[in-house]
């Protein structure tokens, strides 16, 4: 028997002999991981760019790779989550109230709206809860629609871009921003609800995500330019609530989207808590203005208010 350079013996003949497949060590192989070197048969092969890899560095390969993330740090997702289960929650909020009222068209008739819907002379009252759940509130049918068509219009695609937590931030962010709005320079007997605050903050969000990514700017402003005009034109709606939406939004986006690549969490969730702080200082100093209120009843006449 002869000794080869490297030091493998070798058979009578000369040939080096076979070595095992790691993974399959009852397999002689003349074949070669070209990665990390090691003996594999054919079936712990796989093509690469480079020869063959064996089946063990292809999923280290893999769980080294970086993902793909957008200009949020958000990873790339396929589909939207968030925005379906949104459009779900305020039809059954809408479901739930007109059962109660007996109509679709009249459900503002119902307890539901009684206890929930943004009536800021109730919020000064202690009733804070109101700030959050009049957004899944809507008068009537066609403001359900309305809504809910623009929340799956614009929402589907910002959702991909911010990713489900920051969107889901965003949104419930606009939504506080256009319910301050209103309790801050609103009437304090005017009723209000709808989701139209957080979908007026998802606009303000495309807008500027749009501006960030470099893309023409014109559609999503005609939209948002129409949208203001109704809010001016046709009676019912809250321009204060389309406004402070939108402007909470376009803020909230903009940290996001904006924010440098090195701390970014921390950059974006600091900033996220600062436009939360912000609107919480405007909301705790107008409810003080206000004094001490004992409030019962719902809504213009059927409010019973006074100062303690």
């Amino acid at each position: 028997m002869t000794v080869p350079p490297h030091g493998q013996p070798t058979g009578s003949d000369g040939a080096p002999p076979l070595q095992a497949c790691v993974r399959h060590p009852d397999r002689p192989t003349g074949l070669r991981c070209t990665r990390c070197e090691r003996p594999a048969c054919p079936d712990c092969l796989r093509e690469a760019s480079v020869g063959y890899h064996c089946v063990d560095c292809v999923q280290a390969g893999r769980g080294g790779t970086r993902q793909p993330v957008t200009v949020a740090g958000a990873r790339l997702a396929a589909k939207p989550i968030v925005v379906p289960v949104l459009i779900a929650l305020n039809v059954l909020v809408h479901v739930y109230t007109s059962v109660q009222a007996g109509s679709g068209m009249d459900n503002f008739d119902s307890d539901g709206f009684a206890t929930s819907a943004l009536l800021p002379i109730l919020v000064a009252g202690g009733q804070w809860w109101r700030l959050v759940t009049s957004g899944f509130l809507h008068i009537g049918l066609p403001h359900l629609a309305m809504n809910m068509i623009a929340l799956w219009v614009i929402g589907r695609d910002l959702e991909l871009v911010l990713g489900r937590l920051r969107f889901t931030a965003v949104y419930f962010l606009s939504l506080l921003g256009g319910s301050t709005a209103v309790f801050v320079f609103g009437e304090l007997v005017q009723p209000v609800a709808g989701a139209s605050g957080a979908v007026y903050g998802l606009m303000g969000g495309i807008a500027v995500a749009a501006l960030r990514l470099k893309v023409s700017l014109r559609p999503v402003l005609i939209v948002i330019g129409l949208n203001v005009l109704l809010s001016v034109t046709i009676p019912g709606l809250s321009l204060l609530g389309h406004l402070g939406g939108l402007f909470v939004g376009a803020a909230a986006t903009a940290a996001l989207v904006y924010a440098p690549r090195q701390r970014r969490l921390l950059f974006q969730g600091g900033a996220l808590a600062a436009i939360f702080l912000v609107l919480a200082v405007a909301l705790v100093t107008k409810d003080m203005s206000l004094g001490n209120m004992v409030c019962t009843g719902y809504g213009g006449d059927g409010t019973r208010c006074g100062v303690i």
